[in-house]
């Protein structure tokens, strides 16, 4: 039983995967036609209530309690409108596919918190190595969109998004260590819900009410953020991070670049060249090592036998 659920937590994590790398160009196609914090704001006040009905409607969950109630308020204050937003806002000035990539960081942070801060779940050489690997690929593709930052408002998209992808970050481990015991789908409506009503002093302050436009991309992208991109994609993101290793569930946000550089290219006519197909080898490499990594660090024994062997290739007569 418990391996099928893991089977089912890796599907969930696969689907983040893929899905979110296409929200980062449906969100640049509407938050470049429509008020950002506002067009976020529809977004989660719709996709939350929406993963709430269907929660209340499954009939396997009561209405949680004060304390659960504040831990999704933080994890939407933390994730939704400090994150997911806040990147949108960082789109109307960037490329989805930088933005992408600078979210890739988001395993980093992780890495970093949980062993400097809450000392929880410490790599082992395999997984610090694959999230090196990981981390040169994202900077090889950087590496193309240099001479941009001579641009004011590029610059601002950039520490717009590495401020949001932390606060990601921090939520995400806020989620691992109190959401053990509530149901993940009704954790992630409520965080939608929350992370949407936080929104509204946002779009007061930042937003240009005159730059809305109902057109037909406008309308597709909200649709598509809504039901897709939040809806289905954030529900599983709640499941797999509340079954597998937040280490191991943070290696979406390497997937996530390679689908918005290669989605980017091909509607956007976004940059894509060797170098930056190069580095995308490299990061789903680095992907491979932290899987890897993770194997072996559930696995003593596999462990052991691969140090044995690596021992056996640098010192191949000498007595292990």
């Amino acid at each position: 039983m418990t391996r099928d659920k893991n089977l089912l937590a890796y599907f969930a994590l696969g689907a983040v995967c893929i899905i979110w790398g296409t929200t980062y160009l449906v969100l640049r196609i509407g938050v470049t036609q429509f008020p950002p914090f506002l067009f976020s704001m529809l977004r989660f006040l719709a996709a939350g209530p929406i993963l709430l009905l269907f929660t209340a409607l499954s009939g396997k969950v009561s209405w949680p309690d004060r304390s659960t109630l504040f831990n999704q308020a933080i994890c939407g204050l933390l994730m939704i409108t400090l994150g997911i937003s806040v990147v949108g806002w960082a789109e109307v000035y960037i490329s989805s596919g930088v933005a992408a990539i600078v979210c890739s960081m988001m395993p980093i942070w992780t890495v970093i918190i949980n062993v400097i801060v809450t000392k929880d779940e410490k790599p082992n050489w395999l997984i610090i190595v694959g999230l090196a690997t990981g981390l040169s690929g994202i900077i090889l593709i950087f590496g193309e969109h240099l001479s941009e930052f001579s641009n004011a408002n590029y610059t601002k998209g950039i520490l717009l998004t590495f401020m949001a992808n932390l606060s990601w970050a921090i939520g995400s481990i806020w989620i691992k260590k109190k959401n053990q015991n509530s149901n993940p789908f009704l954790n992630a409506g409520l965080q939608m819900l929350f992370g949407g009503l936080f929104l509204i002093p946002f779009t007061l302050v930042f937003d240009d009410y005159s730059q809305i436009q109902w057109n037909n991309e406008v309308v597709f992208s909200l649709i598509y953020m809504i039901l897709i991109g939040s809806a289905a994609a954030y529900a599983c993101y709640s499941y797999a991070i509340k079954k597998l290793p937040m280490t191991l569930v943070s290696l979406y946000a390497y997937i996530n670049p390679v689908v918005a550089v290669i989605l980017g290219w091909l509607v956007l006519s976004e940059k894509l060249n060797f170098q930056i197909g190069l580095a995308i080898a490299i990061t789903v490499l680095g992907i491979y090592l932290v899987n890897r990594g993770y194997q072996l660090k559930a696995s003593p024994i596999s462990f052991q036998n691969s140090l044995f062997k690596i021992k056996r290739v640098l010192h191949p007569k000498s007595e292990i």
